[in-house]
């Protein structure tokens, strides 16, 4: 076992670093308070090769491994949650959707544009009634010879309003359950596509939430992924892949929240002394740190999975499952760490505590991991 980064995982690490601290962090409160979408940055995480981690450079993307996008988005995420959940979402769920999954044709039409950054990808599963019940779709697709007739309403959707190509899940034979699913790609404008409002959250403000509405979208027939009927195992397996990039997020959250933290309680006197010297606070990041640590050993070991051609499905789930606890329950002590400073917007900690709740919801909930995990070990 090695646990040593490779010389350009650390280059890329780095690199990621220094545009958090030099793009994200300026701004980042302001983008917050107004819900501003980071359209210029986005700009320049796709000329980075953020916008297409994984992706083959024929497709335009950066064809780096797993590790790779895990440690993009922990960077990424110590600084803004709200930049980084666009740069999973457009990674993890659509470009690798296609690019697993997608026709040549669909790859050289769609892929390369979302793998460079030039478009937005969004990707469609969840509904008013169909959030973690996955196999229950409302929004129904009808075949009509060379098209398919798309109707229903999907919700909670990142990028939503910003993106240009939308992978969107449908129902297409009800009696066939799970069986009966399909993937289609839908482009922004098509006739009968409607945004709605973007919604008004807690945490992750700054990125793109809309609810989307379809009446009588024509979809053509070659805009479906993959065979008949392969909607739903391509959803849950392009899940598998995105719990990891959103496991990573979470890592970040509880790890720019311990660096501050940390720092100001070396700055912050009380008593008659720096607060890191009294054993209450000392105490706080040492658990901080041990935890954040058993995360980030669970976040490698799922991308290692999936780099080296295991089955991730569980490893995923349990590091987005820890890792999302370990976010808030440590963006709340380092809240707490700050005191009435953590309480205010400029020290950041309140906005990292905030972005921390949407891990433990998002791609599965805990308690969706937590199925995941015990059908599994059930299994073996």
């Amino acid at each position: 076992m090695n646990f040593k980064l490779s010389e350009e995982h650390i280059m890329i690490r780095d690199a990621a670093r220094e545009f958090a601290k030099t793009e994200l962090l300026p701004g980042v409160i302001e983008r917050d308070n107004k819900q501003e979408f980071p359209d210029s940055l986005v700009k320049k995480m796709g000329e980075l090769g953020f916008m297409g981690v994984m992706v083959d450079p024929k497709y335009g993307g950066s064809g780096m491994d797993t590790i790779s996008y895990v440690l993009i988005m922990e960077e990424l995420s110590k600084i803004d949650a709200s930049a980084s959940v666009i740069v999973s979402v457009n990674n993890s769920l659509v470009c690798y959707g296609l690019e697993a999954y997608g026709t040549e044709a669909q790859k050289e039409t769609y892929l390369t544009p979302l793998a460079s950054g030039e478009k937005i990808g969004a990707f469609c599963l969840s509904e008013p009634e169909a959030g973690s019940d996955a196999t229950s779709q409302r929004t129904t697709a009808i075949d009509k010879g060379d098209y398919y007739l798309l109707n229903g309403t999907k919700n909670w959707i990142t990028n939503g309003g910003r993106a240009d190509i939308y992978l969107v899940i449908a129902q297409t034979d009800k009696e066939k359950g799970s069986h009966g699913i399909n993937a289609f790609i839908v482009e922004k404008g098509m006739k009968g596509f409607d945004i709605g409002p973007k919604e008004d959250k807690l945490g992750i403000r700054g990125s793109d939430t809309h609810t989307l509405q379809f009446n009588d979208v024509k979809v053509p027939k070659e805009n479906r992924i993959g065979p008949n009927g392969s909607g739903f195992r391509f959803a849950m397996k392009t899940l598998s892949g995105g719990r990891i990039g959103i496991a990573a997020q979470a890592l970040g959250i509880a790890q720019g929240a311990y660096e501050l933290a940390l720092k100001y309680s070396k700055e912050r006197k009380a008593f008659g002394t720096e607060i890191s010297n009294h054993q209450a606070i000392a105490f706080k990041l040492a658990d901080m740190y041990t935890e954040i640590e058993a995360a980030r050993l669970l976040v490698m070991k799922a991308a290692n999975d999936k780099d080296i051609g295991n089955n991730y499905d569980r490893s995923s789930a349990m590091a987005k499952l820890y890792a999302s606890d370990v976010a808030m329950k440590h963006t709340v002590e380092a809240v707490q760490i700050h005191g009435g400073n953590g309480f205010v917007k400029e020290y950041h900690v309140e906005r990292l505590m905030r972005d921390a709740k949407i891990t433990q919801i998002y791609e599965g909930t805990s308690e969706i991991q937590k199925i995941v995990i015990s059908r599994s070990i059930l299994r073996d």
